[in-house]
């Protein structure tokens, strides 16, 4: 993976501004420590590694501000890592870079239940947002796999989902405003406590945008109140296609679950080994959850198992109780430290319409054969948003390059059937070079001018997202004009 080369000039200036952020930062919030900085050299797609120059770790608002404001000064590039769980290297550094954590900044500043939102500090982890809220029944809806450790800067970064987005939506349907700040310092409110701000949508542009446009230091947060009951279904086919298939009717019948999430063969048969959920052996498993009152629950599972019997699952078994629901989920909640006991992986993110999940899945099988490489399947089934897990060998010359070529096959799959590159998890450095696959060079450039407005000198976040020829352009007439 072609990194920029890093700035010598800026290199050689470390000194200085250890000087100039040992002003503003106390002593333990600056890592500079070649050996401390390596815990920061990558985030959860560990394939790429780059020690950081420097890490800083500040606690408010203003110091996020005032740090930004000496590396604008000095040219300095900044890379914004909230817990450093993306998949999308959305947070490996630079050589030349300062890597700006979230993670100390993890507190409530308020909580309001009549309004039904929550402020918080964007270093705090997604799980222990509802854990805020959960004695008064509120949660909050986006629920991805790492939500235990993943922070709300992260999720705001890269419009995380989760199981649950089927019903409830991903970050930007429950983001209400944010506290940002821009490289130059300047401190900016967008959004806020209401459903909707006058002007233009800045809120829509900073969500996603993956730390290119300014560090987003608190965010408003819509919660919800807790549903009466939820209670899952678990349905077993004999092959990808019918389950594919299943998916697709029950989404064209009008039913809306909270959650459809598949599993098959290579991952049920990891899962069941790791968490023994009890997983029937089969090719392809459905969770499919409902919620509501115990009357809808029962109206929607009625009509879930009426289509699904149309497909002649090899089982189907409905949770009698909560802890019969929490083993059906189980396994999926571990899907992915169960893959990572057995074998390396590369996880994909890329979002296709439902009714191409047979045919998606049909020829995702065919390309793993052509590569020579197996690839376990475990995604949000209900809004298409796919997460092949690729299987490699990381000791094993050429593999992580040939793991690299099946899944940019595999998203280009996504985009010609009428999807996209990502769902959840950004583009990073992971698909940077795909983008020309989804958008002509004129989509591209329009998108640049965007950051060429919030980030004028082309610090912030280096070298993710667009293609690199793109931004080193821009970055060099940048370096040029200091």
């Amino acid at each position: 993976m072609e990194m920029p080369s890093p700035n010598v000039a800026i290199l050689a200036r470390k000194d200085e501004l250890l000087r100039q952020l040992q002003r503003v930062l106390p002593a333990d919030a600056i890592i500079s420590d070649v050996a401390e900085t390596r815990a920061y050299e990558c985030d959860a797609l560990t394939a790429y590694k780059c020690p950081p120059m420097l890490a800083v770790l500040p606690r408010s608002t203003q110091e996020v501000a005032e740090v930004l404001r000496i590396c604008h000064a000095m040219g300095v590039p900044v890379v914004p890592r909230g817990a450093g769980t993306s998949l999308a290297g959305g947070a490996l550094p630079t050589a030349d870079c300062v890597i700006l954590g979230v993670a100390r900044m993890n507190e409530v500043l308020e909580t309001d239940y009549d309004n039904r939102i929550i402020r918080v500090q964007s270093g705090r982890t997604n799980l222990s947002v509802s854990g805020a809220v959960e004695e008064e029944d509120f949660f909050y809806a986006p629920d991805p796999s790492s939500q235990l450790a993943c922070a709300i800067a992260g999720n705001i970064a890269m419009n995380s989902g989760g199981a649950h987005c089927l019903k409830y939506g991903v970050t930007t349907n429950n983001l209400l405003g944010v506290t940002l700040v821009m490289m130059d310092g300047t401190v900016v409110e967008i959004g806020g406590a209401h459903l909707d701000a006058g002007g233009l949508d800045l809120l829509g542009v900073i969500c996603g945008s993956e730390g290119q446009l300014g560090v987003v230091t608190e965010a408003t947060l819509r919660i919800l109140r807790k549903p009466e009951g939820a209670r899952p279904v678990l349905i077993a086919f004999d092959s990808n296609e019918v389950a594919g298939a299943c998916v697709s009717d029950i989404i064209k019948a009008g039913v809306l679950p909270v959650a459809i999430e598949f599993m098959d063969r290579p991952c049920i048969e990891a899962c069941e080994a790791f968490a023994k959920a009890g997983y029937p052996m089969c090719e392809a498993l459905l969770i499919v959850e409902v919620e509501g009152s115990e009357a809808e629950i029962t109206h929607q599972l009625g009509l879930i198992t009426e289509i699904a019997r149309r497909h002649n699952p090899v089982e189907l078994r409905e949770a009698g109780d909560a802890d019969e629901a929490a083993r059906i989920w189980l396994g999926r909640k571990s899907a992915f430290g169960a893959m990572g006991q057995i074998n390396d992986y590369m996880c994909l993110d890329g979002t296709i319409p439902v009714s191409a999940l047979p045919q998606v899945l049909r020829r995702i099988e065919e390309m793993s054969a052509e590569f020579g490489l197996k690839v376990a399947n475990v995604f949000h089934a209900g809004d298409g948003n796919m997460h092949p897990l690729i299987l490699f060998d990381a000791n094993k010359p050429g593999d992580l390059e040939l793991c690299e070529a099946l899944g940019a096959e595999i998203l280009k799959l996504c985009v010609e059937v009428g999807g996209c590159l990502t769902g959840e998890h950004g583009v990073g450095i992971e698909k940077r070079d795909l983008m020309l696959h989804q958008y002509e060079a004129a989509d591209i450039e329009a998108q640049l001018w965007v950051k060429d407005v919030f980030d004028p000198k082309w610090l912030l976040n280096p070298a993710k997202v667009f293609p690199l020829s793109s931004t080193e352009s821009r970055r060099t007439v940048c370096l040029a004009a200091e």
